[in-house]
């Protein structure tokens, strides 16, 4: 079997769980695993489908909110099957986790799986809230129907910004600073936010700086983003 996968999270996912020489391409973005030596296919807004299609695949696993239609749509026109996965929530992401698995002939259901479905608790008490920046200039914010805002809500954190009409509005600086929440929850992807950069739009109100990776990844990070997410979420909180 030969596997291309256009998402990061997937890609440390078939890399620790599918039999070695499975993955043969991914995209730059895809960092993990570290050692994680692929030919390298673009970006994941702009894959080198000429690159891909030279690797013969078997199977291209891709995401409807990662990925572009066209491209997607380019790769099936070629004759490659295209596996694409849908993810808005915790248990959702399970079941494509292990739909993607079956798909890349992995028999077993890994330990690592079992370990992260056992890790998420039901939503949480008590409650506070919050607003969820993923881009600046201009701000953008976690909306309506995402699995970021899933998990935020599992670890007992109500974003604002759930019932928005879109589900990753764009949000003028005053009225996020306006609408006052408890946290400010500031991921380091896709923008990166750090404590130079992000915090000082938020005078007064505590940010806490969390891993990306933990937020919105669906695969082995999810064993322990509850209890990072957590810690962090925390300390702000203090």
């Amino acid at each position: 079997m030969r596997v291309v996968s256009l998402v990061p999270s997937l890609t440390e996912t078939i890399a620790r769980s599918a039999p070695p020489g499975t993955l043969v391409g991914a995209t730059d973005w895809c960092t993990r695993p570290a050692d994680l030596d692929v030919t390298r296919v673009g970006g994941t807004k702009n894959p080198k489908i000429e690159r891909i299609l030279a690797l013969a695949p078997d199977l291209v696993i891709a995401n409807e909110e990662e990925n572009r239609p066209q491209d997607l749509a380019a790769l099936r026109e070629a004759g490659v099957e295209v596996l694409v996965t849908e993810v808005r929530d915790v248990p959702q992401a399970f079941r494509e986790l292990a739909r993607v698995l079956r798909a890349c002939g992995v028999g077993v259901r890994p330990r690592w799986l079992d370990a992260a479905e056992d890790a998420w608790p039901m939503p949480a008490a008590p409650r506070v809230t919050a607003v969820v920046p993923i881009w600046r200039r201009p701000w953008m914010v976690v909306g309506r129907d995402t699995f970021a805002g899933d998990v935020l809500s599992r670890l007992g954190v109500d974003h604002l910004y759930a019932g928005h009409a879109e589900r990753y509005p764009c949000v003028p600086l005053e009225e996020l600073r306006a609408a006052a929440p408890d946290v400010v929850v500031l991921p380091d992807e896709p923008y990166r936010f750090t404590a130079e950069d992000g915090p000082e739009a938020f005078p007064g109100l505590p940010c806490a700086l969390v891993s990306g990776r933990h937020l919105t990844w669906y695969g082995p990070s999810l064993a322990e983003a509850p209890r990072v997410l957590g810690a962090a979420l925390r300390a702000a909180l203090r």
